[in-house]
């Protein structure tokens, strides 16, 4: 919940005094509790934390000692994971888009389970990890999600069936479908909805003689912003209806792919205001500029869609509308303008502006290295 934030006090003794702004503080009692409520309500099904949501290795170290499997998207989680002691059977590789040789080193660690959803990425699969168990991914609809996943990835469920006839034919080991509802998803009934397109690719690969007995229920629990959003036993129970519905007693395995819900709310970004400005002598509205922005951290706000509480030293005073901005150089690095936010009246230059609910997608995304992959380099000739 977004009251259960991390205080200054849990910060490590070595990191005091206060360091410099901004940075995110990271609660793993709440990852552990987290972790613990999805295992309590959903035991049949495998958790695979997703890696990209926040990838360092006391996170990763955490969720492992409790059992947990790890998504991922690249052969630098592949390492991240191997740093923090996870065994490679542990991973899946769950990006439907890799490299020849990422898949090859993958198969030689260990790695024995991937994701797919093209012809040609079962063309590489298919070359560098025969044998491999295999599952394809579908398109889904994100309506109800604040960070929708567009039609980059999977396919149309008839072009899986085949798609998975054709890995069977290629001496892959094809066991199953997943989906994605769309990440901060709202509406819990994304979940039968998609599970009724996963059964029928189940339905029709049966009826042509492939069985198949793993369903990937993707990622998109939801942490708390500023919305309020359904407890997690209205997911439960969505997913639960969606499986009997579908499936009655012949369910199939279960794997869920949570990374949002799992360090969302565990972190706290703190930043600073370095201006406070007004564009005109008449203007009421302030523009507060932070020393993080969406180039720094969080890039969530592109398009106002993700809405993190705010807190600072001087809330219970009086409030006055605010923009807020980011520190670059850039046009674009406005946080919230068409969803006001408002801000303390005393607030000042120095003072801090903490983002609750801040552990997911913000660390990661400011790093050279999202989701695992090199930064670019550059070359002068």
């Amino acid at each position: 919940m977004p009251g259960e934030i991390p205080d200054e006090s849990r910060i490590p003794a070595a990191a005091q005094p206060r360091p410099a702004t901004p940075y995110i503080v990271i609660d793993l009692n709440i990852v552990r509790q987290r972790y613990a409520a999805l295992r309590r309500l959903l035991p049949d099904a495998t958790i695979y934390y997703a890696v990209k949501a926040n990838p360092v290795v006391p996170v990763v170290a955490a969720l492992a000692a409790l059992g947990a499997n790890f998504d991922i998207a690249s052969e630098g989680e592949l390492r991240r994971c191997r740093e923090a002691g996870v065994t490679a059977d542990r991973l899946s590789f769950g990006n439907t888009i890799k490299r020849d040789h990422e898949i090859a080193d993958a198969v030689a660690t260990g790695v024995g389970l991937f994701a797919f959803d093209s012809e040609t990425e079962l063309d590489k699969l298919a070359r560098n990890a025969p044998g491999s168990r295999v599952f394809c991914r579908l398109l889904i609809e994100n309506r109800g999600a604040e960070w929708p996943l567009s039609r980059k990835f999977g396919c149309e469920a008839h072009m899986a069936a085949d798609l998975l006839i054709a890995a069977r034919d290629r001496g892959l080991c094809p066991v199953g479908v997943s989906f994605h509802v769309g990440s901060q998803q709202t509406d819990p009934g994304a979940w039968p909805h998609a599970i009724g397109h996963a059964a029928w690719v189940f339905r029709a690969c049966a009826h042509r003689g492939l069985g198949l007995e793993l369903l990937n229920l993707g990622g998109g629990l939801p942490a708390h912003y500023r919305a309020a959003v359904p407890p997690l036993e209205a997911y439960v129970d969505a997913i639960e209806s969606g499986l009997s519905r579908e499936f009655g007693a012949s369910r199939p395995s279960l794997l869920i792919e949570p990374g949002r819900y799992l360090v969302g709310d565990a972190g706290t970004l703190r930043a600073q205001v370095l201006l406070i400005a007004r564009k005109s002598p008449h203007e009421h509205e302030r523009w507060v500029y932070l020393d993080a922005g969406r180039f720094n951290g969080l890039p969530e706000t592109e398009a106002e869609r993700i809405h993190y509480p705010l807190r600072t030293p001087r809330d219970g005073s009086p409030c006055g509308t605010v923009i807020l901005a980011g520190p670059t150089c850039d046009s674009s690095d406005i946080l919230y303008r068409r969803h006001p936010y408002e801000l303390p009246l005393e607030l000042q230059v120095g003072d801090q502006v903490e983002f609750l609910s801040a552990g997911a997608y913000t660390a990661s995304y400011a790093a050279v290295e999202f989701n695992g992959f090199a930064p670019i380099r550059t070359y002068c000739v």
